[in-house]
């Protein structure tokens, strides 16, 4: 078993996001990755999709998943489960947010036609 505490969790600025690797291969987790995203308020993320579901869980603030022709929100408390291969980007409007996100060590994400997986779920 392995305990990553917070102090020791890699950080990654995403460009209006901090992302605090937590469970991935690198440390530990065989089967699913998690890391903690603050983002900052009004700052969407890269338009992009992904290879397998990915949860968000919101911890604080509101998360706003933008898809082609619809916005779905996750309050504090709730979670928003993305599926595999729908493009969206993530935003929280009007201030900031804080998310728990979960996804299968295999899943990748797919932004301008490459797949890649992101350094805080390797």
């Amino acid at each position: 078993m392995a305990v990553i505490a917070a102090q020791d969790a890699p950080r990654f600025d995403a460009g209006g996001a901090t992302i605090t690797g937590l469970a991935s291969p690198s440390r530990g987790s065989a089967d699913t990755a998690a890391w903690r995203v603050q983002f900052l308020p009004d700052r969407p993320s890269p338009r992009h999709a992904l290879s397998r579901e990915e949860i968000f869980i919101a911890l604080e603030g509101a998360l706003t998943a933008r898809f082609e022709n619809r916005a779905e929100t996750a309050d504090a408390g709730g979670a928003r489960i993305v599926a595999a291969g729908e493009e969206f980007d993530l935003i929280a409007e009007g201030g900031p947010a804080e998310a728990i996100c979960v996804m299968a060590v295999d899943g990748q994400a797919i932004a301008d036609g490459a797949a890649f997986t992101p350094p805080w779920a390797e």
